[in-house]
């Protein structure tokens, strides 16, 4: 556990004009690159306005812009080291991919609702077949949507994209909620004992009766729904995601890095 004396709370709550990742939150940084480009050429931030920079890992720090350059910003300190709470319990939802920007628009959702693990999910019906190359170029790419969608809701903890996988390599840890428009209401959902909420929602054309009895057949899991009509999958991972964020509690808990 941290010291009480350690300054607790969110980057969202200052009035910055944007939020960056560092690896390090020095008294001083340079945001060059691509974040640099878009800083000071497209939204053309200048010296004096404030910025949060996170180390993605939960630290985040208020910093001043004190020089400008061609695709550059220079910021100096402006504050102590904050720590973003964690959020409990751990939340994490699996979905079945689907085609064109389906995927990019679920993992953007989830980055802004605090998901911590987001796992593509290759289900029995997904329309979409990739290869080796294919999976890992198409989970990068998420990746990035991830980080940038941590930059616009200015989280300091950035969200693990794992690589894509089926129902049997999805684990055990934690309670699976299977989303079902024929399931219980997800606000009754009892808390995890230990671990997290796992969300497990099926590609188009929904799962197949032998994953979704593999699945429930996992100790402690349910099927829950959060409406009687039956969603889309990108509709349905951010509603149960929505659902169960607003029952999660910030823990001061400094993260193993």
């Amino acid at each position: 556990m941290a010291s009480a004396a350690r300054p607790w709370g969110f980057a969202s709550s200052v009035a910055a004009a944007a939020h960056v990742l560092a690896p390090a939150l020095d008294e001083s940084i340079v945001v060059d690159g691509a974040d640099g480009h878009h800083l000071e050429r497209v939204r053309r931030l200048r010296v004096g306005e404030i910025v949060t920079v996170a180390d993605g890992a939960g630290a985040w720090r208020r910093y001043v812009v004190d020089a400008t350059g061609r695709g550059r910003l220079d910021l100096a300190a402006d504050g102590d080291v904050h720590h973003e709470p964690r959020l409990e319990p751990g939340l994490a939802v699996a979905f079945g991919v689907g085609k064109g920007a389906k995927p990019e628009v679920v993992v953007s959702g989830l980055t802004e609702l605090g998901v911590d693990r987001i796992v593509p999910l290759l289900a029995a019906r997904a329309v979409v077949r990739w290869d080796a190359e294919r999976a890992a170029a198409v989970v990068d790419r998420l990746r990035r949507v991830a980080r940038e969608a941590t930059l616009q809701c200015r989280r300091a903890r950035l969200p693990t994209v794992e690589a894509a996988v089926g129902l049997e390599d999805l684990g055990t840890q934690g309670v699976v909620v299977v989303g079902d428009p024929a399931g219980a209401s997800v606000h009754t959902l009892r808390l995890p004992a230990a671990g997290e909420w796992l969300v497990v929602v099926g590609p188009e054309g929904g799962l197949t009766a032998h994953e979704r009895a593999a699945l429930l057949a996992r100790p402690g899991a349910v099927a829950v729904a959060v409406g009687p009509h039956v969603l889309r999958t990108e509709t349905a991972a951010l509603a149960v995601a929505a659902a169960l964020s607003g029952r999660r509690q910030p823990v001061r808990e400094v993260p193993q890095r």
